[in-house]
C-alpha cells in the first residue's frame, strides 16, 4: 500500500485514479510514500525520508525544495502543459482588456449613479476609452513551449502578426506551432518588432530579469507587456522607469505589486493563469498518472530533474536508481549485481546535468543484502526494488 501526502486540495478526477486496494491518501500521513501539491510551500517544512517523488499539479515548482530532493534522489514531478489552455485564454483577455481600455470602462461603468442621465454620460465620455484593434500588431512570444505555441497560434488566428523565438524548441513544440509564426534571431531582435510582448518561460538565474534596461532602449513606444510566467521575469527597475515614461504603455500581469496597483497603465490580476476546474483537473489527472507508473513500474515522466526513462517490464524484479552522473556508474553496478548472482535481463540508464537514473530488471528475485551492497556505492542517490 502505497501512503500519499495531499498537501492542498487536489481535483477529485486526478485522485481517483489511484486505486483504493494501492493507495491512501491524506492531508496527514505518517511515513508518506509521495507527496501530491499544488500551491504549498514545501520549503517551510522538512520532508520524510520515506518520500520518493513529490508531484506538482501544475507547472511551476518554485514551492518544492527541487535542489534538496535531487540529492536524496527524490524526483519531482509535474504537468506540463496540462494548464496550457487557461493561461492562453487568460493572455488573450489581457491582450483584449488592454487593446479596448476594458479595465478603465467597467471601472467608469461602474462608478454611475442611477440618477445620473446613463445615455448621455455614455455618449459623451466613451471616447476617453476609444481603444485599438489586436489585428495587424505585432505579438512577440518569448518561450515556444506548450503554453507560448498556443497562445502564438492563437494571436494568429486573431489577425496578429507573431514573431517568436525560443533557442531550446522542443520537436514537438515545433510540430504544433503555425508554420505562419515568423522566428526571431535574438531576444533583442524580438523586443524591437513588438507590439505586445509575452512571457511563457520558467524563472530560472537565465531568465530572471529577461526584460531589464536593454530591452527598454529597445521596445517600440506604447508597448503592451504581458508577464503571465513569473514575477521575476521583468527587471522591477526597468518596468518602473518603462512606465513612468510611457514607453510601456500598459502592463498586464499576473502577480501584483503593491507600489504598482494604484498606477494607471497597470492591469494586475490575482495569479488567475491556472485557475480554471478544467485546468486544475487536467494537472491532477496528468501528475497521478505519472505518480502512479514512478511508483509501481519506476519509470520517470515530466521530471524537473531526472531524465525521461521509460522501460517496459520484464524480469522478475526491478531495480530502480538515481545516482550522481560520474563515470564508471554503470560498471560498478554491474559488477555488484554479478557479485551478487543477479542476471541483467534489460536495463536503461540516462543522465540529465549531474543527475542520472537507471531501470535494471533482474531475471531473479533479488536479495536484499544487494540493496545495501549498491546503496554504499559512492554516488548513489537511492535504490529502491520494485516486484521482488
Amino acid at each position: 500500500m502505497f501512503k500519499i501526502q495531499t498537501l492542498n486540495n487536489i481535483s477529485r478526477n486526478g485522485l481517483d485514479r489511484l486505486p483504493a486496494t494501492l493507495y491512501s491518501t491524506a492531508n496527514e500521513v505518517a511515513e508518506p510514500d509521495a507527496v501530491l501539491v499544488r500551491s504549498a510551500d514545501m520549503h517551510k517544512a522538512p520532508i520524510a525520508a520515506s518520500v520518493k517523488a513529490v508531484a506538482r499539479a501544475g507547472a511551476g515548482v518554485n514551492n518544492i525544495p527541487v535542489a534538496a530532493l535531487s540529492a536524496r534522489g527524490v524526483p519531482v514531478f509535474n504537468a506540463p502543459g496540462a494548464n496550457a489552455n487557461a493561461v492562453k485564454e487568460l493572455v488573450v483577455a489581457g491582450m483584449l482588456i488592454a487593446a479596448r481600455n476594458i479595465a478603465d470602462a467597467l471601472g467608469f461603468v461602474r462608478g454611475l449613479q442611477s440618477g445620473d442621465d446613463l445615455h448621455h454620460r455614455v455618449e459623451a465620455e466613451k471616447k476617453r476609452f476609444v481603444g485599438s484593434e489586436l489585428s495587424g500588431k505585432t505579438l512577440g512570444v518569448v518561450g515556444l513551449g506548450a503554453i507560448g505555441v498556443k497562445v502564438a497560434n492563437a494571436a494568429y488566428a486573431l489577425g496578429m502578426r507573431v514573431v517568436g523565438f525560443d533557442p531550446h524548441m522542443t520537436v514537438d513544440g515545433a510540430w504544433q506551432l503555425s508554420s505562419e509564426v515568423a522566428k526571431a534571431g535574438s531576444l533583442n531582435e524580438l523586443f524591437a518588432a513588438s507590439d505586445y510582448l509575452t512571457f511563457h518561460v520558467p524563472l530560472n538565474d537565465k531568465t530572471r530579469g529577461v526584460f531589464g534596461a536593454q530591452a527598454l532602449d529597445l521596445i517600440r513606444p506604447d508597448l503592451v507587456l504581458l508577464n503571465f510566467a513569473r514575477e521575476g521575469i521583468v527587471d522591477a527597475v526597468a518596468l518602473r522607469r518603462g512606465l513612468d515614461d510611457g514607453r510601456i504603455g500598459r502592463y498586464v500581469s499576473d502577480f501584483p505589486e503593491a507600489d504598482l496597483l494604484a498606477n494607471p497603465r497597470v492591469i494586475a490580476l490575482p495569479h488567475l493563469g491556472a485557475s480554471t476546474g478544467e485546468a486544475e483537473e487536467n494537472c491532477a489527472v496528468m501528475v497521478v498518472d505519472q505518480l502512479r507508473d514512478f511508483l509501481e513500474h519506476g519509470n520517470v515522466r515530466n521530471s524537473v530533474n531526472f531524465p525521461e526513462t521509460r522501460m517496459a517490464r520484464a524480469g522478475s524484479a526491478r531495480i530502480c536508481i538515481a545516482n550522481s552522473n560520474r563515470p564508471n556508474m554503470i560498471g560498478q553496478l554491474s559488477h555488484v549485481l554479478g557479485e551478487a548472482g543477479v542476471n541483467i535481463a534489460q536495463m536503461h540508464n540516462a543522465s540529465r546535468g549531474e543527475l542520472a537514473y537507471s531501470l535494471i530488471d533482474a531475471d531473479s528475485p533479488v536479495p536484499s543484502t544487494l540493496i545495501g551492497a549498491i546503496a554504499a556505492i559512492d554516488g548513489i542517490l537511492s535504490v529502491r526494488v520494485i516486484g521482488s
